[in-house]
């Protein structure tokens, strides 16, 4: 398996790929193990369906996320050597992360107004796997592990941008059947290089620092 998810999510604001950019340091091994074979299924057999996912785009659409089928090819494409076994795994927990992210971007905007226009949408994303964010860098200094990744999304609400920060930790599940979970730790806020989003981590400094990391667990199916 590959040190990190293959698809190349390039042009940001003129397709419908799925927002996340993952030019990361993800293990994907870490969620797949025990489901690789020494003899790689057909291509063939992997779906071609592509999941509609709930995040809305500024054309009144919304972000579709890859197939297996194009996991796999992107894979290939770059040498990553993939198991088609693998994307049943993948697709689900790549799929999962991002309702998570948009879930917690969500109650961030929650009473801020974007229901008055249409909702709230998402404008573009970027993967900044190299860029520690200084929350991110503060809590490495302070003996925390380091994000596995960051990414920047840019919403639009009622004609105003924010940028808000993901960072994405990763980690095992607890309890008895940890062993089968594999879980992601998302911390998303707004970011500070704007007027917007200094007042709203202000309004909600707990929430920023004891309320933003959330856990989701996701079976590994090995």
């Amino acid at each position: 398996m590959a040190d990190k998810c293959p698809v190349d999510h390039g042009s940001h604001s003129s397709d419908q790929s799925c927002p996340v950019d993952h030019k990361s340091r993800t293990t994907w091994t870490s969620v797949s193990s025990g489901s690789s074979t020494a003899h790689p299924v057909n291509a063939s057999s992997l779906s071609t369906e592509r999941e509609v996912s709930s995040i809305p785009r500024t054309d009144n659409g919304n972000w579709v996320y890859p197939s297996e089928a194009q996991f796999f090819a992107a894979m290939a494409r770059k040498n990553h050597n993939p198991h088609a076994p693998d994307m049943k795994t993948i697709i689900p927990i790549h799929n999962a992360v991002n309702e998570r992210a948009w879930s917690e971007l969500m109650k961030w905007e929650s009473g801020r107004g974007g229901e008055k226009c249409g909702g709230v949408k998402l404008v573009n994303f970027k993967g900044r796997p190299n860029d520690l964010t200084p929350k991110a860098r503060l809590m490495t200094l302070l003996g925390y592990s380091a994000p596995f990744d960051r990414h920047d999304w840019v919403v639009e609400r009622c004609g105003t941008r924010i940028r808000y920060v993901i960072d994405f930790y990763t980690g095992r599940g607890a309890g008895p059947s940890s062993s089968n979970n594999v879980s992601f730790y998302l911390d998303v806020r707004p970011a500070l290089d704007n007027w917007e989003g200094v007042k709203m981590r202000a309004e909600n400094i707990w929430q920023d620092w004891f309320g933003s990391v959330h856990s989701s667990s996701t079976p590994s199916q090995s």
